[in-house]
């Protein structure tokens, strides 16, 4: 198997990645996205590094390397033109566009039935202004987060209109998600990390603020993941289509959880440090499954 490996960022995570792949009898062709490109006039148009000559039958995604909105846009349209000619990419990217667009995410896992947060996505400060004066007041805020955004980054409690900033700030969309708290008081919330469909491994996020997520100083701790949230996981990743996820779910104050977010690019070097599983080995076992189901390229220039 022809198989290349994309992992800019992190070398906690590549490491792990390579060792799994290389326990099981491959070697992977590291490369980035950033290095693709397209030439067109004779043979395949597109060059990846490492397959001269022929694409890769197979591509696993740690992350996608960063840019402008022009580069993220060619990068995705090397992905699908990937899958296109027959090449398996985790996580595919229209699994990768409808789970970083939380607009998408919400969508998608409401249509499915799953219980989620009731939440609002508009374009102007004015519809979010009158969105917040109707569903938010002190002590019961909404919580605004950036459509495009991780790791607890930009995120706010809003409790009043005059907390929502100005569009510029939110690239003009409001995204608004009522806020659950739980009856204890702590500050804490879930991931299950979903592979292939199954919840392979679970933790307890718990934070001295609101913001759990560990980037952002949360604390990992074992949990004895409940049948419940792990089919709530499983159902969550399945109605955004993602191969491989980490899914935050959070209690919804009658005894069940609810979908907070799928993510299709999930770091789980905190989740390590408290599950037994062996979650790069899962992710290279199901990934290296998916490529040796398939067929080979097939729209691949002679």
């Amino acid at each position: 198997m022809r198989i290349a490996l994309a992992a800019d960022n992190g070398n906690w995570h590549k490491a792990r990645l390579l060792a799994a792949l290389r326990a099981q009898g491959v070697e992977p062709v590291l490369f980035s996205l950033a290095d693709v490109t397209v030439e067109t006039g004779g043979g395949e148009p597109l060059r990846v590094p490492g397959f001269e000559g022929a694409l890769p039958d197979g591509v696993l995604l740690r992350t996608i390397a960063g840019g402008t909105f022009e580069a993220t846009t060619m990068r995705l349209g090397v992905l699908h033109a990937l899958v296109a000619a027959g090449c398996v990419v985790w996580n595919s990217p229209s699994a990768i566009e409808r789970s970083v667009d939380k607009a998408a995410t919400s969508l998608l896992v409401a249509r499915a039935g799953l219980p989620t947060p009731q939440t609002w996505v508009v374009s102007t400060r004015a519809a979010a202004a009158a969105i917040a004066a109707r569903e938010a007041r002190p002590g019961d805020p909404l919580v605004l987060k950036p459509l495009f955004g991780s790791q607890g980054e930009g995120l706010a409690l809003i409790e009043r209109p005059e907390d929502l900033p100005d569009e510029e700030a939110v690239a003009r969309v409001f995204y608004l998600q009522r806020y659950v708290p739980r009856r204890d008081g702590l500050w804490r919330d879930y991931r299950v990390f979903v592979c292939d469909g199954r919840a392979v491994a679970g933790m307890i996020r718990e934070g001295d603020g609101w913001i759990t997520n560990v980037h952002r100083g949360g604390r990992p701790l074992p949990w004895a993941m409940p049948a419940a949230a792990a089919e709530l996981a499983e159902a969550a990743a399945a109605a955004v289509g993602v191969a491989y996820s980490g899914v935050d779910l959070v209690e919804d104050g009658e005894g069940g959880f609810a979908v907070l977010e799928v993510n299709s690019m999930p770091a789980w070097s905190g989740l390590q440090t408290v599950c037994e599983a062996d979650i790069a080995a899962l992710v290279v076992r199901g990934f290296l499954g998916a490529v040796r189901a398939e067929t080979r390229p097939r729209l691949v220039v002679a």
